[in-house]
C-alpha cells in the first residue's frame, strides 16, 4: 500500500516541521497522550461502525484508525516499514 508510506512522510514532515493550521502538527503539539486517546477513539468508531453502520462509514473510521496509529508510530520514532515487518514474521 504505497500511499501509506506517502502519508507516513507527510505526517513525519509535519512533526518536524509544523505548520499552522496543521491537523497533524496539533496532534503532535498535544503529545502522545493526546495522540493515543485519539486512535483508542477511533478504534472504538470502528467497531460501533462496524455494528450497525453502512460499509462506507466502516471504511471512513477504519482510514481515520490507520492514519491516527501512523501518527503515534511517528511520534514514538517507530516506522510503518517495522508494522510490516512484523505482520510478516507473523506470516511464517
Amino acid at each position: 500500500m504505497p500511499f501509506l508510506y506517502e502519508l507516513q512522510k507527510v505526517i513525519q514532515e509535519r512533526q518536524a516541521h509544523p505548520q499552522p493550521g496543521s491537523y497533524t502538527a496539533s496532534l503532535f503539539a498535544a503529545g502522545e497522550d493526546e495522540i493515543v486517546k485519539k486512535v483508542g477513539e477511533e478504534a472504538v468508531e470502528v467497531i460501533l461502525a462496524a455494528k450497525g453502520q453502512e460499509d462506507e462509514r466502516v471504511i471512513s473510521e477504519v482510514a481515520d484508525l490507520f492514519y491516527h496509529s501512523l501518527v503515534l508510530l511517528a511520534q514514538r520514532g517507530l516506522m510503518l516499514e517495522q508494522v510490516e515487518a512484523e505482520l510478516q514474521r507473523r506470516h511464517k
